[in-house]
């Protein structure tokens, strides 16, 4: 089924409430709650007649029957009402509010989506009318919304290197609106990869995935595009808890570890100082289990995602650059990745390819290890996937096409069995391992490695176009902001 004209059908209404100052993220949740309560109502019914845990006189029909200022007036009662249930409920309406003030309207949109039976609906066509929606909401760059959406062939790369099995666990730390987990249920469904006997499926929708998301308007997109496509259950306990992952050592490890941390420099809290003014101060974790303190998210991240990690257990973080070139903290947690880990890829990724833009980003694939005095690293794979080449997010957007070489190169299906692209005969290969020893014996062990050379360097005729380059300066610019940030918090430390 083509979900376009449901994703336009559904989208073309927010350009009305635009009028009234109802932005895309806020027309978004709107849409999240009546899609849910909509859902909850058919499941009740023949032939599911399933108890939906919906409190009595706070269901569909309580919105349908009513009109003008009653309706509005019950929806905020309604919507208060829900947020104080429990599991999967709860966590759908916490904090919700009614951001549709003209009651009309609000009839309106409610009236579209009664329109639709959604259970009716597949998992993968109800899936893709929601990730569409979100994918929406990132491109609305001035919402911030896109800092949690990781473009979607970025991911499906990374699943497909991976590659998941049924039966075992996956996990996000910072799983923003969840597409980590939706790219690897897909590849544990795809049929031609393998078909899930009874208890697989069981296991895949109730037990296989876990994260944490600490902006509660995300975590509802979340849980419900898990839900979308048949991950959880409506009543059941919630798979996307609201602490802060940093916090304290993982109560479990897992199998997988897919996860984009936010992009930004230092961690910090907000707090109420005696005044009753807001104030922000830098939060370091002090966590026993951490190679390093440090205030740098990225670093802590990294840290806490090897942690989670069974020792078996495999990991692939998008990471910004100065995870493998800051001093400090950052060299202590590199030897120790080397040494304890199989930091066995690092993918380099281009600019122009994220929402959140001014930040130069990679990949690193590493495997947990059981302890040992002896380096688990034996080298280190590079794939340059940013010297000369040129993205946007609307002239030349990022495709999983793109990616197809780099999947090939790593060799998901026997990774100790690679070859080269690079040698001194192929100075344009983009494929390529150094050892461990040469990248210790780097200044403070840095990773950030490249060998290919930049043809705008010595070639006009080779520039992309204006808006390409004008997007890489601006790009650069940012990047070099945060990496002024990282110098100067190595000399202070």
């Amino acid at each position: 089924m083509n979900t376009a004209p449901i994703v336009s059908k559904v989208w073309s209404f927010c350009t009305t409430l635009r009028d009234d100052g109802v932005g895309y993220g806020d027309y978004l949740e709107q849409l999240t709650y009546l899609i849910f309560l909509k859902m909850a109502d058919e499941y009740a019914k023949p032939p599911y007649k399933r108890d939906v845990g919906i409190p009595e006189g706070f269901d569909w029909t309580s919105l349908t029957s009513r009109r003008g200022a009653e309706l509005e007036a019950h929806y905020v009662t309604l919507l208060r009402r829900l947020g104080e249930q429990t599991g999967m409920l709860g966590q759908i309406f916490t904090k919700a509010q009614n951001k549709i003030t003209d009651p009309a309207k609000l009839f309106r949109l409610i009236d579209m989506v009664d329109s639709t039976k959604w259970v009716m609906l597949d998992f993968d066509v109800k899936g893709d009318i929601y990730e569409g929606l979100l994918e929406r909401n990132a491109e609305d760059t001035k919402s911030g919304a896109g800092q949690y959406f990781t473009p979607r062939p970025l991911i499906r790369a990374m699943v497909e290197c991976i590659r998941p099995e049924p039966g075992k666990t996956i996990a996000d730390p910072a799983c923003g609106t969840g597409g980590f987990f939706l790219a690897a249920h897909d590849f544990l469904t795809d049929t031609d990869n393998r078909a899930l006997d009874k208890d697989q499926k069981a296991f895949l929708k109730h037990s296989t995935f876990f994260g944490n998301e600490i902006v509660a308007g995300t975590r509802r997109l979340c849980l419900m595009n898990m839900f979308l496509h048949g991950i959880g259950e409506m009543t059941g306990d919630t798979l996307v808890s609201s602490a802060d992952a940093l916090i304290s050592p993982p109560s479990e490890t897992f199998d997988y570890v897919l996860a984009n941390p936010p992009f930004g420099k230092k961690s910090s809290m907000s707090f109420t100082n005696a005044e009753g003014e807001q104030e922000t101060d830098e939060l370091t974790y002090n966590r026993q289990d951490f190679w390093a303190t440090t205030s740098n998210k990225q670093l802590n991240f990294v840290q806490h995602i090897r942690t989670m990690l069974k020792t078996t257990g495999r990991a692939a973080v998008v990471v910004p650059d100065n995870v493998l070139f800051e001093g400090g903290a950052g060299e202590t947690i590199r030897r120790k990745l080397l040494q304890t880990t199989d930091l066995h890829t690092i993918l380099r990724l281009p600019t122009g390819i994220f929402y959140a833009q001014g930040v130069k980003a990679n990949v690193m694939f590493f495997d947990n290890r059981p302890a040992s005095p002896d380096p688990q690293t034996s080298k280190v794979w590079y794939y340059d996937y940013r010297t000369n080449v040129h993205h946007t997010l609307k002239q030349k957007p990022l495709t999983y096409a793109h990616l197809r070489d780099f999947v090939d190169c790593y060799n998901p299906g026997n990774r100790h069995d690679r070859e080269p692209t690079w040698s001194e005969d192929t100075p344009d290969g983009r494929w390529r391992a150094f050892d461990r020893e040469d990248l210790l014996a780097r200044d403070k062990a840095s990773l950030d490695l490249f060998w290919l050379r930049d043809a705008s360097m010595t070639n006009l005729e080779e520039l992309p176009e204006p808006e390409l380059l004008a997007g890489e300066i601006i790009e650069s610019l940012r990047s070099a902001m945060l990496n002024f940030e990282s110098v100067e918090e190595d000399l202070s430390s």
